[in-house]
């Protein structure tokens, strides 16, 4: 990737470390980068900032005053169960214990300090990659599982006409007989014109079926949810 690809979609990061040093070296790389960023001093003002600004991408130094940055990226993959945000880890110690503490948080990648601009520049570059691939596939299995839910209902929907149409037709055509014998004699039978009504109303519901392109889903009770057979550009 190029620097210019990098510039391409500014990311949100988030940086937070105590070295004041080490801040502005992180976001002068970020901002070479062409990236929005916004700087935290200790990981209590890291997570109060992480829940009000909700970046792309966060840079936490693993070792700061109030809370540090493993309970913080706790913290950030409780409320991100789908790992939308990456979380890059500044630590001062490679030590196997602390590496796999950082993975063990959610960490998505490490860099060891002190580092230099440029392995700094190289490792955004290859974190906004990875951003940016991610997404896509969540894009992706999103799309498919769309496909494979509306594949699901066309094939339930072809079941539904199958078995309803045959019965119902047979109701509805002995409910009319019924009804044109009763209007020859001049009478009339409210049962029969309710039984009527309501295959009617399920054979509407069957048409609806039939020409429904792209179902939604509504709030039903219980907390359950339902496709709408009623919206007006289900036809």
């Amino acid at each position: 990737m190029t620097r210019a690809d990098a510039r391409a979609t500014p990311l949100r990061v988030l940086v937070a470390d105590d070295d004041p040093i080490v801040r502005l070296l992180v976001v002068a790389v970020l901002a070479e980068l062409g990236h929005d960023t916004e700087v935290a001093n200790d990981g209590a003002d890291a997570w109060r900032m992480f829940e009000e600004w909700h970046p792309d991408l966060v840079v936490l130094d693993v070792d700061m005053p109030h809370v540090d940055g493993i309970e913080v990226c706790r913290r950030i993959r409780e409320l991100d169960d789908k790992r939308e945000v990456f979380v890059l880890f500044l630590t001062g110690r490679d030590h196997p214990e602390t590496l796999e503490a950082v993975l063990d948080a959610g960490g998505d990648e490490f860099i060891v300090k002190p580092t230099t601009p440029e392995d700094l520049r190289a490792r955004l570059i290859v974190a906004r990659r990875r951003i940016t691939q991610d997404a896509a596939r969540r894009r992706a299995e999103d799309e498919l599982s769309k496909a494979r839910w509306l594949s699901g209902i066309g094939e339930a929907t072809l079941a539904l006409q199958h078995e309803i149409n045959n019965p119902l037709s047979a109701l509805l055509g002995n409910a009319e007989l019924m009804i044109m014998e009763l209007e020859d004699k001049g009478e009339r039978n409210e049962l029969l014109d309710v039984i009527h009504e309501q295959a009617l109303r399920i054979a509407e519901v069957v048409r609806r079926l039939r020409r429904l392109k792209n179902p939604e889903s509504v709030d039903y009770v219980g907390g359950s949810r339902m496709i709408n057979l009623w919206k007006e550009t289900v036809a």
